[in-house]
């Protein structure tokens, strides 16, 4: 099975307390990872690492802001000091207040690209010293659908995150690959995580409505397609995405999902 070459193999999840950075640290954990949950506030890493080690998985916490260098540099190191190195980098970080453009500040537009798109760039710029040190070296980014491929108002300044990300994929791909470091993204669709839970049962109905395979993604969806990108046998993929979102970004209209 191809997530046996997970096993043993030291991971690293910024933004992982929560959402989707929860579910793949707790799918890497259950397939014998070690990994070190990083979120911005420790007893939410903590909270998180307890849960997931209580079940099995091989978990830590670290308290780091990925819009820092120097936390970056700490991370990465403190993740080489307790496991003996890196192999895996899960750039998942991210925020996504909404705010339409006429009420956008310039303060809240740097906010989202210093968090997602920068945060993104400093977390793997420090990584990079140990994953050149390993012979499994990966780095995952969560992108999504919204920006590279769909819009959604109120997230102008987040969807050009998310297309910024894969343009430094695309990049930062060619440059590693002398390491032997592949650079690929996951894309996420509507995925059921805490802040959807609020919306209500008759929201979330609607948005299944709009999916082809009639429900929303789970956080362990991703996480399998992470794990995948991070797997041995995903040694010959880079600079790619997988879009995993049900089928949702297919339909060109409501109509054609009536018509099916």
């Amino acid at each position: 099975m191809w997530t046996s070459s997970l096993s043993g193999r030291s991971v690293v999840v910024t933004g992982g307390s929560k959402g989707i950075g929860r579910g793949i640290a707790k799918v890497f954990g259950g397939h014998g990872a070690r990994v070190m949950i990083v979120a911005r506030r420790l007893k939410d890493a903590e909270a998180t690492a307890q849960e997931l080690s209580a079940a099995g998985a091989t978990t830590s916490a670290f308290a780091a802001d990925v819009t820092q260098p120097s936390d970056m540099e700490a991370m990465a190191k403190a993740a080489c000091d307790r496991h003996g190195g890196l192999d895996v980098l899960c750039a998942n970080a991210g925020i996504f207040p909404q705010a339409r453009l006429e009420e956008m500040s310039p303060e809240a537009w740097d906010e989202v690209l210093d968090t997602n798109l920068k945060g993104t760039f400093l977390a793997v710029k420090a990584c990079l010293p140990y994953l050149k040190n390993s012979s499994q070296g990966r780095i995952v980014i969560t992108s999504s659908i919204t920006g590279p491929v769909t819009g959604y108002p109120g997230w102008a300044h987040y969807g050009a995150t998310k297309a910024g990300q894969l343009g430094f994929m695309r990049t930062a791909c060619i440059e590693l690959a002398r390491h032997r470091i592949t650079v690929n993204a996951v894309m996420p669709g509507n995925i059921v995580t805490e802040g959807l839970q609020g919306l209500g049962e008759e929201y979330l109905k609607r948005m299944a409505a709009s999916i082809p395979l009639k429900r929303l993604g789970s956080v362990e969806d991703i996480g399998n397609a992470v794990a995948f990108f991070a797997s041995k046998e995903a040694a010959y993929i880079t600079g790619q995405t997988i879009i995993v979102d049900g089928g949702q970004t297919l339909p060109e209209s409501l109509e054609a999902l009536a018509s099916a």
